[in-house]
């Protein structure tokens, strides 16, 4: 058995007078709720490149934070319709701007959620564990 691949992904959020929100944006193929999440970028450090699927899956930018606050373990179905593991770094990611036009914003919908409901909302345990335990302060 082959090694889960390295993939990064972003955990958005903000304080809305005065509570913790999470973005969730959905898959493309299977629609369910996720983090924005994709490969390592050449030239780009983890973090950026975290940014970056934040921009392009969810339209919004912010400050990443440089240290993961953990991560999960998801099988990723590819082209080929076969599987491949897949381990994800997740880098927190304070949401200074939201823009209602996003590279992917026809491939996708997002929705702002209480840690909570968030939580409920992912598929993979240890990502929800991750979002039920996240607290930037």
């Amino acid at each position: 058995m082959a090694a889960p691949a390295h993939q990064i992904g972003a955990l958005p959020w903000r304080r809305r007078e005065g509570a913790l929100e999470v973005l969730l944006v959905t898959s493309r193929e299977t629609r369910r709720w996720v983090i924005p999440k994709g490969w390592p970028m050449i030239g780009r450090s983890d973090p950026e490149a975290a940014a970056t699927e934040a921009w392009e899956e969810a339209g919004v930018k912010g400050m990443i934070g440089p240290v993961p606050i953990g991560g999960f373990t998801y099988e990723k179905r590819l082209k080929d319709d076969s599987h491949r593991a897949c381990r994800v770094k997740v880098y927190p990611l304070e949401v200074t701007a939201e823009r209602e036009d996003w590279p992917e914003a026809d491939e996708r919908e997002r929705r702002w959620m209480d840690a909570a409901a968030a939580a409920a909302a992912v598929a993979e345990p240890e990502l929800a564990g991750l979002i039920a335990a996240f607290d930037p302060d």
